[in-house]
């Protein structure tokens, strides 16, 4: 019973990726300075026929910059308010990839702007969609190292500390619920991964 039901599923996800999606109507309901909505009726590969609103954005990136000059890996985090949560959050430096822009000079320019540090090593380290549902927004994930502190330029509605935390303490507050932010969370596991840490 077992492998019918396998082949079965195995036939039915080949069918559905033979199939293309078709966007029916799409009508743009919201504009906003960072993202905008739109309402499409489109009908699936799998043959469903749905209206789905998505939110569409042109991505963001985040830095895991980290200094290896003590005997274990420091992590950069910032401290900002943030209102959609309406609580400070502890984060990895991340924004908005610009238009146009490609994403290693979109990190290059947010831990800048934002933390004053550049780093000469730079290696992509992951790629997801934070929350595929409702929303097209990608993020991208850098490891910096060997960096190089200097002045921070932040936004004029940007208010950012910033510290850097051992790898040990920041799995701890992982664990213990402190640290919420998604991609903070999966970049400080990927590093502990490599690093066969925790």
């Amino acid at each position: 019973m077992r492998n019918k039901l396998s082949s079965t599923a195995k036939t039915s996800r080949k069918s559905a990726q033979t199939k293309k999606l078709r966007v029916l109507e799409s009508k743009t309901v919201f504009r906003g300075r960072v993202f905008q909505v739109t309402r499409d009726r489109v009908q699936e590969p799998n043959g469903i026929t749905a209206i789905r609103e998505v939110i569409r954005h042109s991505g963001s990136v985040v830095v895991l910059a980290v200094d290896d000059s003590g005997p274990e890996p420091r992590i950069l985090l910032e401290r900002q308010f943030r209102y959609a949560a309406q609580s400070n959050m502890l984060e990895l430096p991340a924004g908005r990839i610009d238009p146009g822009e490609k994403p290693l000079a979109a990190g290059k320019r947010e831990l800048l702007e934002e933390t004053g540090y550049s780093a000469r090593k730079w290696t992509k380290a992951l790629f997801f969609y934070p929350s595929p549902g409702f929303l097209e927004e990608t993020m991208t994930i850098y490891l910096a190292r060997d960096l190089r502190s200097g002045q921070a330029q932040p936004e004029a509605d940007e208010c950012i500390e910033y510290e850097l935390v051992p790898l040990s303490e920041l799995l701890g507050l992982i664990s213990n619920g402190k640290i919420r932010d998604g991609k903070t969370i999966a970049g400080v596991l990927w590093l502990a991964a490599i690093s066969h840490v925790g």
